[in-house]
């Protein structure tokens, strides 16, 4: 079993392609195939290439803020979090910016759900701009 601490950046690739050689796994053929909906698949398996981002709250105001927004690296599950007084695009951006862009670097993907403050131009303008693609979730699942 590996361990915890192990940093293998193309896990999912070295997994994939040994997978393709292995014996017994081409004897056991498609396994993985059932008859269900296929689910979206996330293609993205680099580390802080794709990050989830939602809003906590509304909570009890503390220091002027009531919302905290939070991104998740998807791979490496590394979590990134600011309090804002509102939930709105000036604060997402300023957060992408600030907190994400230049500490880990431009992502390939960001995941949210609807909402009106990561749906609307600021937003959709300063992805586009750095070339990261925007993929909407459902509201509570991201």
């Amino acid at each position: 079993m590996l361990e915890p601490v192990l940093y293998w950046p193309t896990l999912f690739k070295d997994a994939h392609a040994w997978v393709k050689i292995c014996d017994e796994c081409q004897r056991t053929g498609n396994i993985s195939r059932r008859h269900k909906i296929p689910m979206t698949t996330i293609q993205e398996v680099e580390v802080f290439d794709l990050w989830g981002i939602d809003f906590m709250g509304p909570f009890v105001t503390s220091y002027g803020n009531k919302y905290i927004l939070v991104a998740v690296d998807y791979v490496s599950k590394w979590v990134e979090a600011v309090a804002l007084p509102t939930n709105d695009a000036k604060g997402v951006t300023g957060f992408l910016k600030k907190n994400i862009f230049t500490r880990f670097g431009t992502p390939r993907a960001i995941i949210s759900d609807g909402g009106t403050h990561f749906c609307n131009r600021a937003f959709a303008r300063l992805l586009e701009k750095y070339g990261v693609r925007h993929k909407v979730t459902t509201s509570y699942h991201p």
